[in-house]
């Protein structure tokens, strides 16, 4: 079972027509595009200044860490509703917000792609945040305690894993974000 696979029964019949709205999903897939092409670029940095690059390997050190993903699960849930899907993106991109200084501090020759990729976060939350009050759709704020950035690390080693971890979590909740984003427009 594919979890996406379950946004067919979406009931956003009301925004299917909308080309505001439509415009708005094409801008922001490819934005998400980019930024998770980003993302991929800054994790070949950390395998080949680190030799961190497969995260099986690290199963462990991740949960001694216990370094989470920012959930997106009302995206791909059977009762789909648009309003809660977007509220865990713009909640999620901006964890990953935060959690993105730690691999800053520790690719300080990349600070620039980091930065970037924050700024690009904050954008596409805000983007995000603008339609759904533009839709006039309610926004929902999930709890964020125990999703703070990143533990505290005790070491060089655990900061490298928790910098490693906060960009393989970043791609996949950005692959559920564009599935989700993709849908919708299809609607």
């Amino acid at each position: 079972w594919a979890p996406w696979r379950a946004l067919h029964g979406a009931p956003l019949a009301e925004l299917s027509g909308d080309h505001g709205f439509q415009v708005f999903l094409q801008k922001n897939l490819e934005f998400t595009r980019k930024i998770k092409g980003d993302v991929a670029a800054l994790q070949r940095v950390v395998c080949d200044t680190f030799q961190l690059c497969k995260e099986e390997e690290l199963l462990l050190v991740r949960q001694d860490l216990g370094i989470t993903q920012a959930p997106l699960e009302q995206c791909h849930s059977r009762t789909f509703q648009a309003e809660a899907c977007f509220s865990q993106i713009r909640d999620g991109l901006r964890v990953y917000h935060g959690s993105l200084a730690a691999v800053r501090e520790l690719l300080p020759g990349h600070t620039g792609l980091v930065e970037t990729l924050q700024l690009d976060a904050a954008n596409l939350s805000s983007n995000i945040q603008q339609q759904m009050e533009d839709l006039g759709l309610a926004m929902v704020t999930y709890p964020t305690e125990g999703r703070g950035p990143l533990p505290a690390l005790s070491s060089h080693f655990h900061h490298q894993v928790g910098g490693f971890f906060v960009l393989a979590n970043f791609q996949r909740f950005l692959e559920t974000a564009y599935r989700a984003l993709r849908h919708l427009t299809r609607l």
